[in-house]
């Protein structure tokens, strides 16, 4: 069975998915943009969740690239996979890293027996990431790593406006 790969737009922390993916700092411990807006809705169980990690593996907090999951506290998801996406730079390429938080995110999901996964666009917003790369750079790292974890059924790319929305159906539609 191939995984449906779909578009809302809309607010991530309303999302009735097995997992949400929470577009972390390094720290855990919460931030701005979709990580603040997850930890908020979320209430307080995800930030102690956060910090029993800290206390024990990720006590210099989570890598780029890398992702873990913890509860979903108050959200209408069983399980957060928070991820760590690089920051873009003119200079360096970081496509790598950020196409490895979309596979280890997935990755974590089929761990947790997780069937319906969302997913926000990764690095957008303080990190800068230019949309229309990090479409492309999600859709093509999603579907390639879909094809590891059969057990996932949905993958849906959460957008919070419509010019992201469009770069993801633009990316979705020259991926095939």
């Amino acid at each position: 069975m191939t995984a449906r790969v779909t578009l809302v737009q809309g607010d991530i922390t309303e999302q009735h998915a097995d997992a949400v993916v929470n577009a972390a700092n390094s720290s855990l411990l919460g931030g701005g943009g979709v990580d603040g807006a997850i930890h908020r809705r979320g209430g307080p169980e995800i930030l102690a969740a956060c910090r029993r990690l800290r206390a024990g593996h990720y006590g210099k907090g989570l890598a780029t690239g890398e992702a873990v999951a913890t509860t979903a506290g108050k959200l209408a998801a069983a399980h957060v996979i928070h991820t760590v996406g690089p920051v873009w730079s003119a200079t360096e390429d970081r496509s790598a890293l950020l196409a490895s938080c979309y596979r280890a995110s997935l990755r974590a999901a089929a761990g947790l027996g997780a069937r319906t996964v969302a997913f926000p666009a990764i690095s957008t917003g303080v990190y800068r990431w230019p949309m229309a790369d990090a479409a492309r750079i999600a859709v093509h790292a999603v579907r390639e790593a879909l094809a590891a974890h059969p057990e996932v059924s949905e993958v849906r790319f959460v957008l919070f406006d419509a010019a992201a929305y469009r770069a993801f159906e633009e990316a979705l539609a020259a991926e095939g």
